[in-house]
């Protein structure tokens, strides 16, 4: 019984990439490929492995298994994350694939395919945990953030809420040059406190114990989406329909297992936020 469960399942997943290989637009089945940017500084989601140099993280591995399903070669394309948006515009890239959170504002000029979901998270250095017990300690401190994200933001909104309103000083937010600009502060007693994404610090913590410490809970949840061009509605459909591919054939799974990334995984794929059949 069990065998016959596996076979079916192997045939229905076989049958599914088979579907969304047809739907891909003739352009990207006639080049044999899809050119997918991505900004490789953000562990465990795209990053540079330092023993070999290769791409890698969970972005990297769900890309990979999105073009098989569509029949084609995956291109990587290292891009500033300033200019991912801008890229896919000029047809530079046809997909985005590097942590970008699926924002209201961005959805401007992209769709999002949503894989993965994020939340602000505060930490601290290790060593001064006992000073930080509570998230509304850091009321009054300087966080450090990335400001290329929406963290500076979402920092501001939860210190007047929690903070101010309780007739406490509020955050002082300092904008980075990136998350590891931020974390290099921190390490440096130039800031109090960082803030990132709650999908990279537990990973981040595996690779260099006793660094930092978390502090409160995540919160502003939103989803990180693959950034299609609205011009390209049909790439779109095609990527969502591999997507969910990936996810009915167990490869999903497998990936945020092996990244240590549960907590953020989605159990099915939206786009722009709302659910898609």
């Amino acid at each position: 019984m069990k065998l016959r469960i596996a076979v079916a399942a192997a045939l229905l997943a076989i049958g599914m990439a088979g579907t969304e290989a047809q739907t891909l637009p003739e352009k990207y089945k006639a080049a044999g490929k899809i050119v997918i940017g991505t900004t490789p500084n953000y562990p465990p989601v795209t990053f540079l492995d330092p023993q070999t140099n290769q791409l890698t993280g969970y972005d990297i591995e769900i890309g990979n298994a999105i073009g098989e399903r569509l029949g084609v070669k995956v291109e990587w394309q290292s891009t500033s994350f300033e200019q991912m948006i801008s890229a896919v515009a000029t047809d530079r890239i046809d997909l985005i694939l590097g942590g970008m959170n699926d924002l209201p504002a961005r959805r401007e000029t992209l769709d999002f395919v949503d894989y993965m979901k994020s939340g602000t998270q505060f930490f601290v250095q290790y060593k001064r945990a006992g000073e930080f017990k509570d998230a509304t300690d850091l009321c009054g401190k300087t966080v450090g953030a990335s400001r290329r994200t929406n963290f500076p933001k979402d920092i501001a909104a939860w210190s007047e809420e929690r903070c101010v309103k309780s007739g406490k000083p509020p955050i002082k937010i300092l904008g980075t040059e990136g998350s590891a600009d931020a974390r290099a502060q921190l390490r440096q007693g130039r800031i109090e406190a960082g803030a990132q994404g709650s999908e990279s610090l537990p990973y981040l913590m595996k690779l260099d114990p006793d660094t930092y410490t978390l502090v409160g809970e995540p919160f502003a949840f939103v989803y990180q989406g693959i950034g299609v061009s609205k011009d390209r509605p049909e790439l779109r459909d095609a990527v969502a329909g591999a997507f969910k591919a990936v996810i009915a054939d167990g490869t999903y799974g497998k990936i945020v297992d092996k990244y240590g990334v549960q907590p953020n995984a989605v159990s099915a794929m939206s786009i722009n936020g709302e659910p898609s059949k």
